[in-house]
């Protein structure tokens, strides 16, 4: 398969380092992936998973063909309705999307399998998500974001204190890594397609906690909404899964995982600035910092952290874009 550049037009691409054409034609539309890097993870990876998902009833695009060689493959095109743009209309039911959101996160956890061939016809089995692997995220926060306002004389204790509060966090989660995590799994990355809810960006996923996702989702830097908000779809994901989870349990890892992951954002979006040039997430890194103090606020086993960035991190710095 060749390209022909006069059917394609490129569209807004991720914080990836994909590319993304809309190809027109009679019959269908697809999308063009290309990318020169990560190719085994951009590619391969992305259309097993989107294939396994498909399998399981999930929506997910269907790959149309393939040309590894020439870095590229051809997918399903869902079209411009992601859950965030529908987000943004005066109109919309918020709370209805954010629970067809939960349901289509319910019907993705139910997945048991964890092996599928690629189009090469290889298998590839999901890793699991493990703690040194969280770690290592976490410490993107200091890579990038904290050797920009801490003390050069401070910043090897910063970096050693910072590491073993969160080895202590992780140490803390109570749930096993037995479920298909997304990774990503929050509004930008939910598609609404004929009626449906679609998936998208599916090549991070690994197998792990269940509390995760949910975290992705309703403590998601691109949407900003209330805690009352939050709390209602917290509650629905609970009313759907109450025969299945510890509540005590799934709380903990909740907002254990939330921080974590809002710290790993803040470094994600510092590194895009600095290193990709792409610095429309800057803009973002506020709103994480609410969502790291919404979660630390009045849990005491983030005492020792929260601490810790409380001395190093001033509101002032919080909300620099």
């Amino acid at each position: 398969m060749k390209l022909d550049k006069k059917n394609l037009k490129r569209i807004k691409g991720d914080a990836s380092f994909r590319i993304f054409f809309r190809k027109k034609s009679n019959k269908k539309n697809s999308i063009i992936v290309y990318t020169n890097k990560e190719k085994k993870k951009n590619l391969l990876i992305y259309d097993a998973i989107n294939s396994l998902l498909i399998k399981n009833k999930i929506l997910a695009p269907k790959l149309f063909n393939e040309n590894y060689k020439k870095n590229f493959i051809e997918i399903e095109d869902f079209g411009n309705d992601t859950v965030f743009a529908l987000l943004k209309k005066k109109r919309s039911n918020k709370l209805k999307l954010y629970k067809k959101s939960i349901d289509l996160l319910n019907k993705i956890q139910k997945i048991k399998q964890n092996k599928i061939k690629n189009f090469k016809g290889k298998n590839y089995k999901i890793p699991i998500y493990r703690d040194k692997k969280l770690l290592n995220e976490a410490n993107l926060f200091y890579d990038w974001y904290a050797k920009k306002f801490v003390n050069k004389n401070e910043l090897l204790k910063f970096n050693i204190l910072i590491k073993k509060k969160i080895k202590f966090l992780l140490s803390k989660t109570k749930l096993k890594n037995n479920i298909f995590v997304h990774r990503d799994f929050h509004v930008s990355n939910l598609m609404r397609y004929k009626n449906q809810l679609a998936i998208i960006d599916t090549q991070d996923a690994l197998i792990g906690n269940r509390a995760y996702d949910l975290a992705s989702l309703i403590d998601d830097v691109r949407f900003k909404s209330t805690k009352k908000f939050k709390d209602n779809i917290y509650k629905y994901y609970l009313k759907l899964n109450k025969k299945n989870i510890n509540k005590e349990f799934f709380l903990n890892d909740f907002e254990i995982l939330s921080v974590l992951r809002n710290l790993k954002i803040i470094g994600i979006f510092t590194r895009l600035a600095i290193r990709d040039k792409k610095k429309k997430y800057l803009k973002l890194i506020p709103y994480a910092w609410k969502l790291i103090e919404l979660r630390t606020e009045n849990n005491k086993i983030f005492s020792d952290l929260k601490k810790l960035l409380d001395v190093n991190f001033s509101s002032k710095i919080r909300n620099i874009k």
